[in-house]
């Protein structure tokens, strides 16, 4: 074998050796569900998602031992990526396999070489029904075999170990549901039916049977979660429906699936018919796939370069005093770069935030943390950066950037979905849509704390608010684990006149903290504070704090659900065969 069909052929063997890691740890995902073993299936999450690069890497001192000549010549890769095109074309991951070669190549090229001829920088492969050894979805006829047949057949479709807790009481609330929502004047189209994808959704807590309901040329959304009781026994929680709701479960704010697939692709495009807003980008990074999605990302930028005439501007709100902040104005991203010093009192190191975020990566997000995307040496065009932002640039983060012919080269940089600031929402929303805002905001900070997140800077301006009004933390430079803190009540002071003293009275260690302190800072207006208090006023007390972290060092996991509570089942025998929104 010559040395470009040698290269090629071990560039695709280190990628299917990944994605067969890959799909292990997403069938082991089924057992740690079954088991209730949440530590497992967190640590699967994160195994998941290093065995990537270990695997470019592998690769990548493969091709240095055996093919030392792919390396300094670089006339080689348009040859070597003909050679691999070759290979895949009755590969099922294609288009993952294409972001795995340019991880590969992009670490043996210099990046003047990051062009169509040398890398993938635009798809090759159409992946419309691709087709793998078994469907990807299972189909019901409800008319056919009766309702309850074709609902019994997708519960009982997936061979779940664990016993039902009541199976035909979550038949019957499936029914209910059902009916509630065709309302009374339905009638079914001939071609009524479910499909429902061929493997479960793990994720937290929960396994998501994922599937839609077609009925002539309507498509609709048909999740089902499955939970568990104490005693390991499965029910149905809800029936989500509603576009909305499916959309907040697949959230960027939220950790990724494990989805066994064979054929990613025609997940994706399923996953598209239920969710039509939602963009490729999201579905494969919240299925796991986040190289693919970075790739997707970047193509999607440079279209929109190639499409638009904006530059890019500093963001607009308060500075921050560890990230610069820019955006282009015509797209819904911000773009994150660490400046070289930081202001007082921040006193952490550039290194000391990156892992911050890294922490954020493996996390579980619980519908609180944004999810972001890492680049190393992204470029774009000099001519679309404003005079403003590159003097600032220059100013505060010149270690991160290199001018480079007509592309500004950012050598590090975080990108996220742009979200309106916190501040900025209360200061303007209408007073229902605030209120809410205020109630949502004491409820994140819950959430965080119960998945063993303390936020640390729990200031306004650090946490956004999402198109579905969603109140979402972004800031992650002085985030910790809840476990790493010791939550105090202030003593009281010996004298009075110590409440003045600019110095508290008492001892403080570095992961001290003091939760009463958090009234005033949460609101210093009484009417907005009155309001949080409402339904959040444990998060003033130091109990609160302390009785959460307990429960995560006896190996408790908090309930976050992904959709609303009053979409959830009502399982107790008053309310047996209703759901809440009854």
């Amino acid at each position: 074998m010559g040395i470009v069909e040698g290269v090629a052929q071990a560039i695709l063997d280190g990628f299917d050796r990944h994605y067969q890691v890959f799909r292990r740890h997403c069938v082991e995902a089924r057992l740690h569900f079954e088991a209730a073993d949440w530590k497992a299936a967190l640590q699967g999450q994160t195994e998941r998602i290093l065995s990537y690069d270990r695997r470019v890497n592998e690769t990548v001192d493969l091709l240095n031992e055996r093919y030392p000549a792919a390396r300094h010549n670089e006339n080689l890769w348009p040859t070597i990526k003909r050679q691999f095109i070759g290979l895949l074309l009755d590969h099922l991951q294609p288009e993952c396999a294409e972001t795995f070669y340019n991880s590969v190549a992009c670490r043996v090229l210099h990046r003047r070489y990051y062009r169509n001829d040398y890398i993938f920088w635009r798809p090759t492969l159409n992946t419309e029904h691709l087709a793998g050894s078994d469907a990807t979805y299972r189909v019901y006829y409800p008319e056919a075999d009766g309702l309850r047949r074709s609902l019994l057949g997708v519960l009982s479709g997936f061979g779940l170990n664990n016993r039902f807790e009541d199976l035909k009481r979550d038949l019957r609330l499936l029914e209910r549901a059902l009916h509630n929502k065709h309302g009374s004047d339905w009638r079914p189209a001939p071609n009524h039916q479910f499909q429902v994808l061929a493997t479960l959704f793990f994720r937290n807590k929960a396994a998501y049977i994922v599937g839609r309901e077609i009925d002539g040329d309507r498509v609709s959304p048909m999740i089902i979660p499955l939970l568990q009781d104490e005693r390991g026994r499965i029910f149905v929680d809800c029936l989500l429906t509603r576009a909305r709701d499916v959309s907040v479960l697949f959230s960027f704010s939220r950790a990724y699936f494990m989805v066994d697939m064979e054929v990613p692709s025609a997940y994706v495009s399923f996953l598209l018919s239920i969710m039509p807003t939602k963009s490729r980008i999201d579905l494969y990074a919240m299925l796991g796939l986040q190289k693919l999605a970075k790739t997707l990302f970047y193509r999607e930028l440079h279209h929109h370069l190639a499409h638009s005439r904006d530059n890019f501007v500093t963001a607009p709100g308060i500075r921050g005093t560890v990230m610069l902040v820019f955006t282009l104005p015509s797209f819904p991203f911000v773009f994150k770069i660490i400046r070289d010093r930081f202001d007082p009192p921040k006193k952490m190191t550039r290194d000391q935030v990156r892992e911050k975020y890294l922490l954020v990566k493996f996390h579980d997000r619980v519908g609180r943390m944004a999810d972001t995307l890492e680049y190393s040496n992204v470029a774009i065009p000099l001519d679309r950066v404003d005079p403003d932002l590159m003097r600032e640039l220059h100013a505060l983060a010149k270690s991160s950037i290199e001018i480079d012919g007509t592309n500004l080269v950012i050598r590090h940089v975080y990108i996220e979905r742009r979200m309106t600031p916190l501040n900025d929402y209360l200061a303007t929303a209408r007073p229902k849509h605030r209120r809410a805002a205020i109630l949502d905001f004491g409820q994140a900070i819950r959430d965080l704390a119960g998945a063993n997140i303390f936020p640390g800077d729990m200031m306004h301006k650090n946490f956004g608010v999402t198109r579905h009004r969603r109140v979402v933390f972004y800031d992650y430079d002085e985030i910790c684990y809840m476990t790493e803190c010791r939550f105090r009540r202030i003593p009281p002071a010996a004298d009075p006149a110590d409440d003045l003293l600019a110095e508290p009275w008492f001892s403080v260690e570095e992961n001290d903290v003091f939760p009463e302190t958090f009234g005033t800072f949460f609101f210093p207006d009484p009417e907005a504070r009155d309001v949080f208090y409402e339904r959040h006023s444990a998060l003033v007390t130091p109990e609160f704090w302390d009785r959460t972290r307990r429960n995560i060092i006896e190996g408790g996991q908090a309930d976050v659900f992904p959709y609303p509570e009053r979409r959830r089942f009502r399982r107790d025998a008053g309310g047996a065969g209703r759901s809440r929104d009854a």
